[in-house]
């Protein structure tokens, strides 16, 4: 357990500035809508104890000035971002959902939509409120619904999951968020400490769960949550027109490769520039998202948003030359509907022998996965620009790939099988696996040739 802090601290910890909405004129009676007895004196304990009237509060924010002082990143500054943020407080019956809270959210939302600003809340429940039955639990969808529209505007929606985060607000504004952060050490889960099966482990229900499983994009402690923000808010709002520059090549080979194999062999060698070396080389700096948001999580993707030496914000999705698994093709797809809402480009590095197909990989639903993000890239609403910079195998690589923008470094191959596949395919002996690679024409300059490419990344030496 963290320790917990009031909503107005946590606003105070995170924000330049702050100021409250008016709180919606709607009619409420001491005990609630089912008089329920003594829920008027509970409420009017809270409200001593807390000095808030309700278990959330909302208003207007500044955020990034004071996170990054006169620059970021030796740039000058764009500005402090403004967002509407939402604090629940727990220390009010519980940071529980009740009606008026439910007004303050959807008057909050909707100032969001009409002032056309991102939403940030910081989130500390533990679900719906009792004393006012089903009508409580009603709020979930107006809330839900609240940020579906927010969505469809293209606001970028952040969540902070303070401690406890469960029940309905888990699911709604904690889970459904664009980027969901967690302090460490929250409780995290939809089921709440007092109604968990007697045997569960508690481990399962923390927010170190919720990241190992891909609900939660990242752990950030206390002391670094300002700067998080800032940064995520300074890159999530600041679309951008035009596809993505192509990477610079990096690494030795400066020449094509004579044969096929010599193409495979260059593209699986140990010390060839893998994902981390481009992103390092192209962004000044970026941010990760996390998790498939259906359980599952492949370190082998790397998926984020990142500044460019142009100043602009672009999403990415790396491959690390690893078999992708079902969860990197979701987290993938994740990522490029996310920037197509918010109006930014992306990036993609394919980097991989091919899809995983052990017999996990098929139950994660492998071939669901990799369609998903073929539809992903082929529907997206901003530019996608891919660079080939190690394997390209099959399939596996080519959900990554951008129909019509796709290039290619001297030291990749890109084939619709790997060499040693196609010869047990066609029960050649292994003695022919070269001469096989050569029958693929997957060098890059074949490639080219062939129009799968659009062209070859200029080299730059180093990296």
């Amino acid at each position: 357990m963290t320790d917990r802090i009031s909503a107005r601290e946590a606003i105070a910890l995170v924000t330049d500035s702050f100021a409250e909405l008016p709180s919606p004129d709607v009619g409420f009676t001491p005990d609630g809508p089912l008089s329920w007895k003594g829920y008027g004196e509970a409420r009017a304990h809270a409200a001593g104890r807390t000095g808030e009237e309700e278990s959330v509060v909302c208003g207007t924010a500044t955020f990034g000035t004071a996170s990054f002082g006169t620059t970021i990143d030796g740039r000058a500054p764009l500005g402090p971002v403004t967002a509407v943020l939402v604090a629940f407080e727990f220390g009010f019956l519980g940071g529980s959902l009740g009606e008026r809270t439910g007004d303050r959210l959807e008057a909050a939302y909707d100032y969001a939509r009409t002032h056309r600003l991102p939403v940030v809340s910081l989130v500390a429940t533990g679900g719906s409120r009792m004393q006012e039955g089903m009508l409580a639990l009603t709020q979930l969808q107006r809330v839900a619904r609240q940020s579906a529209l927010t969505r469809e505007a293209g606001l970028p929606q952040i969540a902070v999951l303070r401690d406890p985060t469960t029940g309905g607000g888990w699911a709604t504004l904690g889970a459904g968020a664009d980027v969901t952060l967690a302090l460490p050490g929250s409780q995290v889960a939809f089921a709440g400490s007092r109604v968990r099966p007697p045997d569960a482990d508690p481990a399962a229900y923390t927010a170190e769960a919720q990241v190992a499983a891909g609900s939660v994009d990242a752990l950030v402690p206390k002391d670094g949550l300002r700067e998080a923000l800032a940064l995520w808010l300074d890159l999530l709002t600041r679309p951008a027109g035009g596809a993505a520059p192509v990477p610079a090549a990096l690494g030795e080979a400066t020449d094509l490769p004579a044969t096929g194999w010599d193409a495979v062999r260059r593209a699986r060698a140990t010390e060839r520039p893998r994902a981390e070396a481009y992103l390092d080389s192209y962004f000044t700096r970026r941010v990760t998202i996390g998790g498939d948001r259906c359980g599952g999580t492949d370190d082998g993707v790397l998926c984020g948003f990142g500044r460019a030496h142009d100043g602009r914000t672009v999403a990415y999705a790396a491959q690390r030359g690893t078999p992708t698994r079902p969860a990197g093709y979701r987290t993938a797809a994740r990522l490029v509907r996310m920037a197509g809402r918010l109006g930014i480009p992306v990036l993609t590095l394919v980097d991989t022998p091919g899809a995983a197909n052990d017999a996990l990989a098929e139950r994660q639903g492998a071939g669901a996965a990799i369609a998903d993000l073929f539809a992903a890239v082929a529907t997206a609403r901003t530019p996608v620009t891919t660079l080939v910079i190690g394997e390209g195998g099959s399939g596996g690589a080519l959900a990554l790939a951008a129909p019509g923008n796709t290039w290619a470094t001297p030291d990749s191959y890109f084939s619709v099988i790997a060499p040693e596949s196609a010869a047990a395919i066609l029960k050649r002996p292994a003695d022919e696996v070269r001469a096989t690679a050569a029958q693929l024409r997957l060098r890059p300059q074949d490639l080219l040739d062939l129009g799968v490419i659009r062209g070859i990344s200029p080299h730059r030496t180093g990296g």
